[in-house]
């Protein structure tokens, strides 16, 4: 029998991806007015209708990253107390919790950061998801992932030579679910460190460079090894 899993933000990028390519689950996509992050009767009433044993939290405010800065109201109330009702319901309803947090809740100086390392988020939409993961931390059936997704192929115009990461795409992202649904704690989740530009030529060759230095500290990579030991990569 396949787990079921409910996934928020059902109608986002990434869950059409998962929509698309997942094989391995049984995933319920409810829509915002299905399933409303900030009214907490709307969560109850369609996880005890669906009883799922997973959730896995995607809904979030993301792009364009000064609209967290823009729109303080807005990313506090999608971010923080929308992943804060998550938190509250499954975990009266006991149900398995992972959270998509970010790789940017990491100061992003020396890269390569671990799990255990000391976090100093880079800009307010970091922040933002850092306030999610102290409800979800406070709740010990849970999985933080802290990722650098992006669309695939590389979606943008530009890309910083001059920024390291380990970006992942979606797709990437759909392989790795059903072999850590179980696990807690937090978890990094990412590929090969390299520059923006380089993970993005391989995959859009009319990429442009471009410096990043002004929006960015210049090494946001994150250590994989535990990911790498989970996936046998």
């Amino acid at each position: 029998m396949l787990k079921k899993v409910v996934i928020t933000g059902g109608e986002g990028r990434f869950a059409q991806i998962l929509k698309r390519d997942n094989k391995k689950l049984n995933i319920l996509y409810p829509t915002k007015k299905k399933l409303n992050v900030l009214d907490i009767n709307s969560i109850k009433k369609y996880l005890k209708k669906y009883k799922p044993q997973y959730l896995i939290h995607a809904a979030a405010l993301s792009r364009p990253m000064n609209i967290h800065d823009k729109q303080v109201s807005k990313s506090i109330d999608l971010n923080i107390i929308g992943t804060a009702n998550i938190v509250k319901i499954c975990s009266d309803l006991k149900i398995k919790l992972i959270y998509f947090s970010t790789g940017y809740v990491y100061e992003g100086r020396v890269g390569n950061y671990k799990e255990t390392d000391a976090i100093l988020p880079i800009n307010n939409y970091a922040w933002s998801k850092l306030g999610g993961e102290c409800a979800v931390t406070m709740y010990k059936n849970s999985l933080i992932l802290r990722i650098i997704m992006c669309e695939k192929p590389f979606i943008h115009e530009y890309a910083f030579h001059d920024i390291k990461t380990n970006f992942i795409f979606h797709e990437e992202i759909v392989k790795i679910i059903p072999k850590i649904l179980d696990k807690t704690g937090i978890l990094n989740v990412g590929g090969k460190t390299q520059t923006v530009y380089s993970f993005a030529k391989k995959n859009n060759k009319n990429v442009k460079k471009k410096s990043g230095k002004k929006l960015f500290p210049k090494n946001i990579s994150m250590n994989v090894l535990k990911l790498n030991k989970i996936m046998k990569w």
